[in-house]
């Protein structure tokens, strides 16, 4: 059995569920909490992040591993040095930045500095959610686009 086939597999799964899933959250659900009153939509948000966010820690673990051991597994580290290959570092850097995000940033502050914030601005707090999650949706479709279009020679 080739495993560097199956960490591929196992790398874009979990690239799905996690982009998938930020596509939903920015394309459906905080459009929809923009037509809820600003003292339900807080709480809606948060019952939902309860839990989509522990399902994106582990699909960002999922493709943390997989991704490392395919740049192991191939000799890949030299791509890091060429700008050819711009598509693996826009693809470490999105994850960094969820990552970072996630498994940091949220659990430290982000949770009390949105709820202390959309108390006192909600619609401001709300508009500033989708512009971020807009920001972070594009370059993770960007990172998809090159990923694939890199590895099968387009670029």
């Amino acid at each position: 059995m080739d495993w560097g086939i199956v960490a591929r597999a196992v790398h874009v799964l979990a690239v799905v569920v996690w982009i998938g899933g930020v596509w939903l959250i920015t394309s459906v659900v905080l459009p929809a909490l923009r037509q809820r009153p600003p003292q339900h939509w807080l709480s809606e948000f948060e019952a939902i992040e309860q839990r989509f966010a522990p399902q994106v820690r582990i699909a960002l673990l999922i493709v943390f591993l997989s991704g490392l051991y395919m740049i192991e597994e191939y000799d890949l580290w030299d791509r890091f040095a060429r700008p050819e290959f711009w598509w693996m570092h826009l693809m470490v850097g999105v994850w960094a930045l969820y990552a970072l995000m996630l498994f940091v940033i949220e659990p430290l502050a982000l949770r009390r500095v949105l709820q202390r914030r959309a108390t006192t601005a909600p619609a401001a707090t709300l508009s500033l959610m989708l512009w971020f999650h807009r920001v972070v949706l594009f370059l993770s479709l960007a990172a998809v686009f090159g990923a694939v279009g890199g590895a099968h020679g387009l670029f």
